[in-house]
C-alpha cells in the first residue's frame, strides 16, 4: 500500500483507533439528523409564510369575519399558524360575546388571551428542533476536537515502540485524528447556518402574528362599542 493510500480519506477512517472510530460514527449519526430536520424546518416555515401570505390578503380584502372562521373550522388540516390564532380569537369572541354581564373591555381580555395562547403553540411547533441544531452546531466541534486529540495522544504513544521516529511514522495517525475535527466542522457548520436562518424566519413570524393580533383586537373593539 502506497502512501496516497494510506493517507486517502477511507482508509484513514477504517485505520483509526475505536475511539476515533467512534466520534466519527457519533458525528455522522449526529449529522445526518441535523440535514434531516435542517429540510423538514425548511419546508414548514416556507409553507407556513405562504400561508400567512394567503390569509391576510384574505382577511385584508374585506371579507366576512364570520365566513372566513367557517372556512377556518371546516379546513383544519389545511388552515396555517395565523389562521388558526384567528379561529381562537373569533371563536372567544363569539362566546363571550353572548354574555350580557361582560363588559367590552373582559371580551377582549378574554379574546386576547385566547389569540395568545394559540399563538404560543403555534411559536412552539415552528421552533421545534431548533435547539437540535444549536446544539450541533455548538457542541459538534468540540466532539471532533475530542477525538482529534485521542487520535493524535493515540500515534504519539505508537511511537514509544519505534526506535527512530520519522513523520512517516506518525503523519497517518494525525491524519486520521484530524479527520475527526473535519467531521465535526461538518456536522457543525450547516446546523449552524441553518439555525440563525430558521430563527430569523420565525422571528418575522412572530411580528406579523403579534401584529395581526392586535389590529384584529381592535376590530373587534369596535364592533361592541
Amino acid at each position: 500500500m502506497n502512501v496516497t493510500q494510506d493517507l486517502s480519506i477511507l482508509e484513514l477512517i477504517l485505520h483509526a483507533s475505536l475511539v476515533v472510530k467512534l466520534v466519527m460514527g457519533l458525528l455522522f449519526v449526529v449529522s445526518v439528523q441535523s440535514w434531516y430536520w435542517i429540510f423538514r424546518k425548511a419546508f414548514a416555515i416556507r409553507d407556513a409564510r405562504l400561508r400567512t401570505d394567503r390569509f391576510e390578503r384574505d382577511f385584508w380584502s374585506g371579507g366576512d369575519l364570520n365566513t372566513l372562521y367557517q372556512n377556518a373550522v371546516k379546513d383544519r388540516h389545511g388552515a396555517g399558524q395565523l389562521e388558526r390564532i384567528f379561529e381562537a380569537g373569533f371563536r372567544e369572541f363569539t362566546k363571550l360575546r353572548g354574555q350580557k354581564s361582560l363588559d367590552p373591555s373582559d371580551i377582549i381580555n378574554g379574546v386576547r388571551r385566547a389569540m395568545r395562547a394559540t399563538l404560543q403553540r403555534e411559536l412552539d411547533d415552528l421552533e421545534a428542533h431548533l435547539a437540535f441544531l444549536a446544539s450541533v452546531g455548538s457542541v459538534s466541534p468540540y466532539v471532533g476536537l475530542f477525538g482529534t486529540v485521542w487520535g493524535i495522544m493515540h500515534a504519539f504513544r505508537g511511537l514509544a515502540n519505534v526506535s527512530t521516529a520519522t513523520l512517516a511514522a506518525v503523519a497517518p495517525g494525525i491524519a486520521e485524528a484530524l479527520v475527526a475535527t473535519a467531521i465535526g466542522l461538518f456536522a457543525a457548520i450547516p446546523a449552524v447556518v441553518a439555525y440563525n436562518r430558521f430563527a430569523h424566519d420565525v422571528d418575522r413570524l412572530t411580528v406579523r402574528f403579534e401584529s395581526f393580533t392586535e389590529e384584529f383586537l381592535n376590530i373587534l373593539q369596535r364592533q361592541i362599542k
